[in-house]
């Protein structure tokens, strides 16, 4: 294989491939539609729009949850703007009052408190959407992408814990593409990635790369099991960056698979 990794892809039958999927399982599993959070930025947003053209705006549940203080406003206004322009209700909860609860009943005291709380937070938002979810008989459609889940760059059991994800398929920078030819809001489109931990969390600062080359590491490894030094070549990146992509994708090896079993115990 020569010449330079590219990540080009066919738009139109992915967007087919995915309303398909979403269609399915919510056939499959005998629910009335899917119920998703609507966090205002890059992946919800595209999440949303592909299950209302799948299986219509009356059966996407759209919930809005920040938290006061860190969530920026321009989030959630961009998040009630798309649930406007795509045509579903939307709930709007504050969550800042329970994970406040929860950190001030919880005795022990972590000193990495920003993601500690922060995986509260999402998980708080897990448990909302599932209580929604088993009220009005729905799946949970969670908003991962092909890249935050290859490398872990998600709260087990948080923004992990869904029971089917849509976008599992495409790379980050595949989801921006895809929010483009869909045509969804600039203010949404050009957003950077951020889980909202705190005030002025970018995903990429914390990864220590940027999506343009994780994704591209991503694909020559996993995807066309191209040797690092080769990946490098045709990437444009260094071994430094893809050993550092490489031990992130082991490391949450963990967060990929169900909890691990001991072997069978021998019968008398």
């Amino acid at each position: 294989m020569s010449g330079k990794l590219s990540l080009d892809f066919d738009m139109p039958k992915s967007i087919a491939m995915g309303e398909e999927f979403v269609r399915e399982h919510v056939k499959s599993a005998a629910v009335d539609g899917v119920a998703i959070g609507l966090s205002g930025g890059l992946d919800s947003s595209l999440l949303a729009a592909l299950c209302v053209r799948a299986v219509g705006p009356n059966k996407v549940h759209g919930f809005i949850m920040p938290v006061r203080g860190i969530t920026p406003s321009g989030d959630v206004r961009d998040a009630r703007e798309l649930s406007r322009l795509l045509g579903i209700e939307h709930a709007y909860v504050e969550i800042g009052k329970i994970v406040k609860a929860f950190m001030e009943a919880n005795p022990l005291k972590d000193t990495n408190v920003g993601i500690a709380r922060g995986n509260v937070m999402a998980r708080t938002r897990m448990t909302l959407l599932y209580y929604v979810a088993n009220l009005k008989n729905l799946l949970v459609a969670g908003s991962g992408d092909r890249s935050e889940i290859l490398i872990g760059y998600f709260t087990k059991y948080g923004d992990g814990g869904a029971d089917i994800f849509p976008l599992g398929n495409l790379y980050k920078t595949q989801v921006r593409e895809l929010a483009k030819y869909l045509e969804l809001p600039s203010s949404i489109v050009n957003k950077p990635s951020s889980p909202r931990f705190w005030k002025g969390h970018i995903a990429e600062n914390e990864i220590g790369l940027g999506y343009g080359k994780v994704d591209l590491i991503l694909h020559g490894l996993l995807d066309l099991n191209l040797q690092p030094k080769d990946v490098a070549s045709k990437a444009d990146v260094s071994l430094d960056d893809i050993v550092k992509v490489l031990k992130m994708v082991q490391h949450s090896e963990h967060k990929r698979m169900m909890p691990p079993l001991p072997p069978p115990i021998t019968l008398m």
